[in-house]
């Protein structure tokens, strides 16, 4: 019972918090901008606190899954020096993406304070090199440290991994250091098969249930799906994670046959495993040195990767690599919170939630602040606002929209959890 309230807690302040510093980056820049603020309201539903200031309305509300900002001639437009709808464009831009912005914004600073104080960082310096691997075949030895690939310079060893993730099995220029000379060296990766069958399971989780199917992937094309539910493999039952995991990859037939439960059928799906190549250069890198300065380069790429990847799973999501049901609402999140066990990884969650709540906010759709923005762009671009009736038929779309996903995510997280 005591674990059941902690997590609450926990999702209460992550969810009110990252709300907060949204509204209340809304907040101050309107402030700043000289527009009325008639109320400021963490939540939704019953009001359970309120306090009325000198000219805004400060309210707590019992639902804490979002919250708003009330401004003068935002919903209906009103004149005055001190109304939304009567200030300039760029103070309207600036009011709009300020919450998205303070989100973005905290969640990098505290992934970037994370990092810089974990401080167990790899550096570029090869420690050793793996026998049979392009690096010792083309004469890279321990010692060496490796400045470029292709002409582009390396930073970090994510650096590497994504070129090679890229290479398709290409030579590759390494231009390394060693004795404070550097060299050029030529290599062609490694290339490693490996048998994929695109399915996700809970890292850790005893549950046997499918997560997510890779898009384009052979278990995709032949059907299996997102919480199915995993009986049998190749007749073999399975109980675990760790099950479904040993079988597949002692698996030596060309073919898997999966039972799987899906609501209250039983379903036999046969899958062939795609074949993938990864690409390796065959080394090992030495630990950098923990210092101060050190710490806060590998923390900026870090924090770098961290940012590009939200970028890249958005991206996915748009191209269809990535489906709707894949997604996260408040319920999966709930679920992600209750599973963080040290302080590290609820900091570490918190800084992923906010800086996606705030790119995710700053989209150009309808309902969300980057659409607002964009109708401030049109507004711009034609000299003269939109029609009142167009704009409030356009939110309401949005809202429409949002709900309907919202639900339709909320769904698909308690199937995930149940």
């Amino acid at each position: 019972m005591i674990n059941f309230f902690i997590i609450v807690l926990k999702v209460i302040f992550l969810l009110g918090f990252l709300i907060l510093i949204h509204e209340g980056g809304h907040f101050l820049v309107a402030k700043l901008c000289k527009v009325k603020v008639n109320e400021f309201a963490i939540g939704f539903g019953p009001t359970i606190w309120k306090k009325q200031g000198k000219e805004t309305k400060y309210a707590l509300r019992l639902i804490p899954l979002g919250g708003f900002v009330n401004l003068e001639g935002e919903d209906k437009r009103v004149e005055g020096k001190n109304s939304f709808s009567e200030a300039s464009i760029p103070k309207r831009m600036a009011i709009i993406l300020a919450g998205g912005f303070v989100n973005i914004i905290f969640g990098l600073l505290v992934y970037f304070i994370l990092m810089t104080s974990i401080g167990n960082n790899t550096s570029l310096v090869i420690d050793k090199t793996m026998p049979d691997y392009a690096a010792e075949k083309s004469g890279i030895i321990a010692g060496d440290e490796i400045i470029k690939i292709n002409n582009k310079k390396i930073n970090v060893k994510s650096d590497i991994d994504k070129i090679l993730s890229k290479s398709n099995g290409e030579n590759l220029k390494i231009t390394i250091k060693r004795n404070e000379e550097q060299q050029d060296i030529t290599l062609t990766p490694t290339a490693k098969e490996n048998k994929s069958t695109g399915i996700y399971l809970k890292s850790g989780d005893n549950s046997t249930k499918i997560v997510t199917v890779e898009k384009g992937s052979s278990s995709e094309k032949q059907g299996l799906k997102a919480n199915d539910k995993i009986q049998k493999i190749n007749g073999l039952e399975v109980k675990t994670r760790e099950d479904i995991v040993n079988i597949i990859s002692s698996n030596k037939e060309e073919k898997l046959l999966f039972t799987i439960q899906r609501g209250n059928e039983t379903l036999n799906i046969e899958v062939i495993p795609d074949t993938i190549y990864s690409y390796y250069i065959g080394v090992q890198f030495r630990k950098a040195e923990r210092s101060i300065p050190n710490n806060i380069h590998y923390a900026l790429f870090e924090t770098r990767d961290f940012t590009l990847s939200i970028i890249e799973n958005l991206k996915m999501l748009f191209t269809g690599r990535v489906g709707l049901d894949q997604m996260m609402g408040p319920v999966g999140i709930s679920e992600a919170v209750a599973n963080t066990s040290e302080v590290k990884d609820f900091m570490q969650l918190l800084a992923l939630i906010s800086l996606s709540l705030g790119v995710t906010n700053l989209l150009p759709l309808p309902a969300l602040d980057g659409g607002k923005f964009v109708l401030l762009l049109i507004e711009l671009i034609r000299g003269k606002k939109l029609k009142q009736e167009t704009e409030i038929n356009l939110q309401l779309l949005g809202f429409a929209l949002l709900i309907v996903l919202a639900l339709y995510v909320t769904y698909n997280d308690i199937l995930r959890i149940f």
